[in-house]
């Protein structure tokens, strides 16, 4: 969670949030990098955050003295409100500095990942950061001993203390959950040697593998690594699709008994972790560090299963436009609709800058002036991180954002999509102190969507031609399918597996991978005929790294589900929703994310937001049959 930055693994998992790639579009490399006329201007400005090296070497000085000073702190949090505020204010700044410390850091080498300063400077702030971390931990335990009785005196006694009201809630309502001091400290020396699931599986996926090399139908020798798998598995040769398919599982299933050894590991460590802390299952416990109703959860898996229709209409409609008879999982990554059109950067962010006007004109000025203050690292270069991602923890300066631009469509949905991600940070550091500034994935990835949202209806009323229309709808239609359906899959799957290990049973990889096969199947309608699934191909689950952090990327799907309500409402002229959805923007994580968005007019606890998603996609899909049925 991110609203709760008094514990320090909070803050650092918001960094390690936006310090990641797309959750859907990573690739290891970026091979046959095309040549762009790269400027100055192109390119992101980190001197915003530290003039030169040695700046950073000095703010890094300065956060070591306030470690010391911090330290003065444990034991005598509860001595006086005088006391309290000045720890809290010290921990809160601390915590800002080694924020913006750290951003420069993890840039500065993404720009560049093969460069040795920067892979000193990152593993130098990963060291101030574990420091920050160890510094710090006193913090929760010692709330917890005032209790909340002594805590709320305190907040009525000094109005300033009132930004850290609810932090102080948050950590107070896991008083049930908090062993004594003995108990804790048992509990984090443990926590130094559970993380082995995770580490197996990722040496052995990204180091270890012994990938296997088949010939193309062009001739072409290819070692189908997993760079290599995310690029030809959307081939316009079919034959080749399968023969990436068939190699890439084939090799996974090699080793599934070890991935299921490793995955186990880590659904028992959550199990086990769950009921240390009194909570009935783990799904509970990993909603409960964002105050998230379980229900959500549960909605979400209803009701898609419920509406599976219009996802296999989407694989009808597919196998249709690639002229396939017999829909195979092979046949899901190939584009809809091929273009030649080309979008360079200028054009992209004027496009996305025509599409947000429904938000109005302090988001659009504001997102004007922001595009030309060298926020963004544009274009693909040798060396530099693929990908796409935006930064927005430096809180005093601004929000930074990576991309990749291709000179594609997909790159100006990608654009709209992570300055959708920079305007929530932008608003809500505007808007908040830092203390409550940041906010969880289950509020940020509804910022992004919304704003793919808005550039969908933006260039379909400017489209010139079908096809343009095709492209336009297309993109977004895969979309839906990837970042609703899939992930909701992904989150039906997770509540298995662990409400399997929750009641005691043990699971091996073939186990784990029936279960994932059952479900795939069901989802891509192999039985009903719509997407035929290979059982080889059902091996899937072992190679999805979100998994290893539990109950992650359900929140994808429930974001993309908000987005489009209030887009959706935001574009009809909906009374007051555009002020709403801008509240959510501007309130950073300073209110609980689910009680956050539902006073907005959207309870994803209910079905009203999955409905919006499905006739969405379901409108989509007609728009794009008209367009076909023209044609005949």
């Amino acid at each position: 969670m991110i609203v709760i930055p008094i514990n320090f693994q909070n803050r650092k998992d918001a960094m390690h949030k936006y310090l990641i790639s797309s959750l859907f579009s990573v690739a290891i490399a970026l091979p046959s990098l095309p040549a762009f006329a790269e400027t100055e201007a192109d390119k992101w400005n980190l001197q915003d955050l530290y003039a030169t090296s040695a700046d950073w070497d000095k703010d890094a000085a300065k956060l070591e003295a306030q470690l010391k000073e911090i330290s003065g702190c444990s034991g005598h949090l509860g001595e006086s409100v005088k006391r309290f505020k000045a720890c809290l204010d010290l921990n809160a700044d601390l915590l800002k500095r080694y924020a913006r410390l750290a951003s420069y850091a993890s840039q500065f080498h993404d720009q560049d990942t093969g460069g040795t300063p920067g892979l000193d400077l990152n593993q130098r702030a990963e060291i101030l950061g574990s420091k920050v971390e160890e510094a710090s931990s006193f913090m929760r335990p010692e709330v917890l001993t005032m209790g909340a009785a002594k805590v709320k005196s305190y907040l009525a006694q000094d109005k300033s203390l009132s930004i850290y009201a609810h932090p102080m809630d948050d950590i107070l309502r896991g008083a049930s959950h908090t062993l004594d001091k003995k108990g804790e400290q048992l509990v984090a020396t443990f926590g130094m040697a559970t993380n082995t699931g995770q580490t197996v599986y990722s040496t052995l996926s990204s180091s270890d593998m012994p990938w296997p090399k088949v010939k193309l139908s062009d001739g072409k020798e290819v070692v189908i690594d997993q760079a290599a798998y995310t690029k030809y598995r959307s081939s316009n040769n079919r034959e080749d699709r399968k023969l990436v398919f068939d190699a890439f599982w084939g090799k996974w299933k090699e080793f599934e008994r070890t991935y299921g050894v490793t995955f186990y590991e880590m659904l028992k460590k959550d199990s086990v972790y769950a009921k240390v802390r009194n909570y009935p299952d783990s799904l509970t416990q990993a909603l409960d560090a964002n105050k998230l109703p379980v229900g959500v959860y549960n909605m979400l898996v209803t009701q898609t299963r419920a509406n599976l229709p219009t996802l296999h209409r989407y694989f009808k409609l597919r196998a249709s436009m690639l002229g396939v008879k017999e829909m195979r999982y092979y046949d899901i990554y190939p584009p809809l609709v091929h273009s030649d059109l080309k979008y360079p950067i200028a054009e992209s962010t004027q496009l996305m800058l025509a599409s947000v006007k429904p938000l109005g004109d302090d988001y659009v000025q504001a997102m004007t002036k922001a595009v030309t203050q060298r926020w963004m690292d544009v274009y693909p270069r040798p060396k530099k991180r693929s990908g796409a991602y935006m930064n927005g923890i430096a809180y005093d300066v601004h929000p930074y954002l990576l991309l990749n631009h291709n000179d594609d469509y997909e790159s100006v949905s990608t654009e709209a999509h992570e300055w959708g991600h920079a305007m929530h940070s932008y608003l809500a550091n505007k808007n908040q102190p830092f203390i409550t500034a940041d906010y969880p994935i289950f509020t940020a990835e509804i910022a992004s969507t919304t704003n793919e949202v808005f550039l969908l209806d933006h260039m379909l009323k400017i489209a010139k031609t079908d096809d343009e229309r095709l492209l336009y709808l297309g993109s977004a239609l895969e979309n839906l399918r990837g970042t609703f359906f899939r992930q909701a899959m992904f989150a039906d799957f997770e509540r298995e597996v662990h409400s399997r290990v929750d009641k005691g049973e043990s699971l091996t990889g073939d186990a784990i991978t029936k279960i994932y096969g059952d479900i795939l199947k069901s989802y891509h309608g192999d039985k009903e005929g719509v997407v035929k699934i290979d059982d080889l191909y059902a091996i899937e689950w072992a190679y999805i790294p979100h998994f290893y952090n539990r109950f992650y990327v359900f929140q994808y799907a429930t974001s993309i589900a908000a987005g489009s309500m209030f887009a959706d409402e935001i574009l009809k002229g909906v009374p007051g929703a555009k002020d709403k959805y801008l509240n959510i923007l501007k309130s950073g994580g300073s209110v609980y994310p689910y009680e956050l968005v539902k006073a907005a007019g959207v309870d994803m606890a209910t079905p009203a937001p999955y409905q919006a998603i499905f006739a969405r996609m379901n409108k989509i899909m007609d728009q794009i049959e008209a367009i076909q049925a023209k044609r005949k």
